[in-house]
């Protein structure tokens, strides 16, 4: 008699990135939720919930009650796979379509002044 208690499932498209290699990823979320909206007649105190959800006339608003729901079901952090191997940190090409990807070893700039002076010695100067 307090009010009037809300239970439902809600369904909705995700589109996204995937946070590894950037590719573009969609999927299918399902939800569900319930929620108590008490009538305002009733006499709640800000100190006992400041989060009451509160009938509005004869009108219940569902949006930050799916917000929230949909939100909290969110992936932190979105794969296009479970095992994606995401991207080069030097180059950028995605290690999935290329998995044997390498680089030449570095030439480390401290040493990079001895290259010069080594030459071969049937080139001529």
């Amino acid at each position: 008699m307090e009010g009037v208690l809300v239970t439902g499932s809600a369904s909705a498209e995700l589109a996204g990135e995937c946070a590894r290699c950037l590719e573009p990823i969609t999927d299918e979320i399902e939800v569900r939720f319930q929620e108590l909206f008490v009538y305002d007649d009733q006499d709640y105190s800000s100190e006992e919930d400041d989060e009451v959800s509160m009938l509005e006339g004869d009108l219940i608003n569902l949006e930050p009650l799916l917000r929230d729901a949909v939100v909290l079901a969110l992936p932190f952090q979105p794969l296009c796979t479970d095992d994606c191997p995401g991207l080069c940190p030097e180059c950028g090409v995605r290690l999935a379509e290329a998995p044997g990807h390498v680089h030449e070893e570095p030439v480390d700039p401290r040493w990079a002044g001895l290259a010069e002076l080594q030459q071969d010695p049937e080139a001529p100067e």
